[in-house]
């Protein structure tokens, strides 16, 4: 089967997370995608175990491209990457807001180069506005959001969320937009530049933030709560009303309430009896059964580390092993879509610095061996190949 977005070339000009898993999605999709690298390397190649000296980190999020490094300090780099977005259908930045432009790479330059290039650009505040210049990273969004206040629960500090959320938003809906764009261009011919905030993205998304809004907190339904069993926690979804209804009338849980108690005290009791049932359940068998019977949605609270472990993760391959460079394989996130007719899916290794210099060049631009020497003789184009 093809894969729905092969042909398409991608310059992935981005680092850390936003751009980058834009275009690790676009790669598991079948586009060409190719990653510019600066000299000192993506700051996520600091993160993670390295076996074959590809941190973990970078590898999930750049698993599939290829890469190039280009010293943009250097005019003759600006002039090699501009020869290769005349070639990309898509480019995908995630600077702060004007140093694209500054690098003689902004818009009105790409526009130049390909009238109907596609621009994503992706950043905290937006390209315009009073705090377009403010340096943003995921969890200061989740700040500005209402996010880390709102996980604030019972008399705790506000806290982040060890996810970077703003972060991953944003590049779904940068990939929403840009594929969007491919399509208008097939109709108009015409390009786009599209801004993409990471503070508008993580609003969009927010299902809670109408009750901030609207001051109707009050009618928000309970929290999901978390359940010890005999066989380890579960979290139960939903409102606990609702679950004491199905404990007390299909699994025949008695209230223990005494006649004429105050509210807090049946509240106290049915909670007591509640606890008392799910500790009860001594299997995993028995957890199933019982969430089955009541109809619960319910899920398991696994470690990351045992995600494997989950039979739907199995049977679909959510996580994928590859190749490791070093003689054996390493784990990585599969691509989440599924088509009845169509490829899609991790389609190798995360690349090392620089790797595909020559073979990009070549690919693309059709350079010969005397001009890829004469950049890297320049330090025009580097490399770091273990």
């Amino acid at each position: 089967m093809d894969f729905p977005l092969a042909g398409l070339k991608v310059l992935d000009l981005s680092r850390v997370l936003a751009g980058p898993f834009a275009g690790r999605m676009l790669a598991d999709l079948g586009a060409d995608v190719v990653k510019v690298e600066p000299p000192d390397g993506d700051l996520t190649r600091l993160w993670g175990a390295t076996p074959g000296g590809v941190p973990g980190y970078f590898h999930q999020q750049n698993a599939g491209k290829r890469d190039i490094c280009v010293d943009l300090t250097k005019p003759a780099g600006v002039e090699v990457v501009k020869r290769l977005a005349k070639k990309a259908d898509v480019v995908i930045e995630n600077f702060r807001p004007g140093v694209l432009r500054r690098l003689g790479l902004g818009y009105e330059v790409l526009k130049t180069l390909r009238e109907d290039i596609v621009l994503l650009s992706i950043s905290g505040f937006g390209q315009q506005g009073p705090e377009s210049r403010r340096s943003a990273y995921a969890a200061a969004i989740h700040a500005e959001s209402g996010l880390v206040r709102r996980q604030a629960r019972d008399g705790r500090p506000p806290a982040d969320i060890q996810m970077s959320v703003a972060d991953t938003n944003a590049a779904l809906h940068g990939l929403v937009a840009a594929l969007s764009a491919l399509l208008m261009r097939d109709r108009t011919g015409v390009g786009q530049h599209i801004d993409i905030a990471m503070l508008d993205t993580m609003l969009v998304t927010d299902d809670q933030l109408h009750y901030d809004l609207e001051d109707s907190r009050d009618t928000a339904p309970q929290l999901s709560e978390i359940w010890p069993t005999g066989a380890g926690a579960v979290l139960i979804a939903g409102d606990f009303r609702h679950v004491w209804r199905q404990l007390a009338t299909r699994m025949g849980v008695a209230d223990p309430t005494p006649p004429g108690a105050p509210l807090a005290d049946k509240i106290h009791f049915r909670r007591s009896a509640a606890a008392a049932f799910f500790a009860s359940l001594a299997s995993k068998d028995e957890v199933r059964e019982a969430m089955e019977s009541m109809n619960l949605a319910w899920g398991d609270v696994r470690s990351s580390a045992d995600v494997r472990e989950s039979p739907t993760v199995r049977h679909r391959g959510s996580i994928a092993d590859v190749d490791d460079r070093a003689g054996g394989t390493r784990p990585i996130t599969q691509s989440p879509y599924r088509f009845s007719n169509a490829a899609s899916g991790v389609r190798g290794v995360a690349p090392h610095r620089g790797e595909h210099n020559a073979a990009v060049l070549v690919d693309w631009l059709g350079c010969s061996d005397a001009d890829i020497a004469c950049w890297r003789n320049d330090g025009v184009l580097l490399e770091n190949t273990p």
